[in-house]
């Protein structure tokens, strides 16, 4: 005997039930991300543990509920998002048992990416999840919210949203890629290509960016390195020709402006944001370091001469346990005309218009709030003709 087919209504009302706990949660997960500092796991735990009682009952009743078909998807889809964050939530508490074993806290983490990438998809047809994947800020804007429904429902031949090239989760060497659903595909787009830490993946790192670019009209290019980490270990450079193929790729399809290529990464990444950086005929004109240290090899090759005229802005997460800034901290040199190293994370140009923030509560992450400003800084200068703020 089969169950009774509910009206739609009562799957939209069950949904309903679910969506906000579900991203409230997912909310606290960006909160903990963003202060991740191990001796303080125990504190970050009690944040989430909550969060588990606030979904789990929702999700029965959406689980419960025998769907029509075009509500099929969407039901299935959060099921398998609430699901994860679950999973997530429980591995986090268990992990910050042992906070002087941070890898179980990182692992749990790791999870959230894959959990954005499986909510994402849903943001055209509920709109509390197209709101939460922008900036707070932005949230409130029902303009944006409605203009980028009807892009991303737009039938055109143009991709748009999240695409990937060659970029599986067991693989290396593609890229992952945001194309704003918004824009007219006429008007030039900055673009963001943002590299991962060590041992990790474009595909997870795209999202640490996705929001901050959604509502601003910025591609995110998130490239793979070749090997575990960027070539940032001495012998041959393998990572910067693809990564230059990689931005003529995206440049031949979408609108680039050129004189905004942003480059940034998160620890290995913002160490070989520097050192690819600055090489000679790469086509970044902004670097964005984020919890990186200073390449020995750049002292030794003379790239650093390039950095004059480059804006370059820094970011170091103050509780950062993995190179902690009282290790790396320089002050300004006394003259802006000349180059000088501000912190062992990066090396900055003093010519140009350069900027250096130190994310407090922030950890070895990527710093939300940093993200956003560097995304405005980026947007305000542009090569040749630099602003000065």
């Amino acid at each position: 005997m089969h169950p009774t087919m509910p009206p739609s209504s009562e799957v939209i009302d069950a949904i309903g039930g679910l969506l906000p706990s579900l991203l409230h949660t997912l909310e606290r997960i960006t909160w903990v991300q963003r202060h991740l500092y191990p001796p303080l796991a125990p504190r970050l735990a009690e944040e989430l543990a909550p969060s588990t009682d606030a979904v789990a009952g929702p999700l029965r009743a959406v689980e419960a509920l025998v769907c029509p078909d075009e509500l099929r998807f969407m039901r299935d889809r959060l099921v398998e998002v609430a699901r994860q964050t679950l999973d997530l939530v429980a591995d986090f508490v268990e992990a910050a048992r042992s906070p002087g074993e941070p890898i179980g806290l990182y692992r749990a983490l790791r999870r959230f990416a894959r959990i954005q990438e499986a909510l994402y998809p849903l943001a055209p047809a509920l709109e509390p999840v197209s709101r939460w994947f922008l900036e707070p800020a932005r949230r409130g804007d029902d303009a944006l919210v409605e203009r980028l429904r009807a892009a991303a429902l737009r039938d055109d031949e143009t991709r748009r949203g999240v695409l990937h090239a060659s970029n599986e989760r067991d693989g290396r060497g593609g890229f992952s890629l945001y194309v704003p659903e918004a824009p007219d595909g006429q008007a030039p787009m900055p673009l963001v290509v943002a590299l991962h830490g060590g041992h990790g993946h474009g595909r997870d790192f795209l999202w640490s960016w996705l929001r901050e670019a959604r509502g601003r009209g910025v591609l995110v290019l998130a490239p793979t390195s070749r090997d575990r980490t960027w070539s940032i270990m001495g012998g041959e450079d393998v990572d910067a020709p693809p990564l230059q193929e990689m931005v003529e790729s995206v440049a031949a399809r979408y609108p680039v402006d050129r004189t905004r290529v942003l480059l940034t990464g998160m620890s290995d990444g913002a160490t070989y944001a520097l050192l690819c950086g600055f090489r000679e005929g790469m086509p970044f004109t902004h670097l964005a370091p984020m919890c990186g240290v200073l390449h020995p090899i750049l002292l030794a090759n003379g790239d650093l001469g390039r950095a004059r005229g480059r804006p370059v802005y820094l970011v170091h997460g103050a509780l950062d346990w993995m190179f902690p800034r009282r290790r790396t901290d320089r002050r300004p040199c006394r003259s802006w005309s000349s180059f000088t190293a501000v912190t062992a994370t990066a090396a900055i140009s003093c010519g140009a218009g350069c900027g250096r923030r130190a994310g407090a509560g922030c950890s070895s992450s990527p710093p939300r709030p940093a993200i956003a400003r560097g995304r405005s800084w980026v947007v305000r200068t542009s090569m040749p003709r630099l602003s000065r703020r």
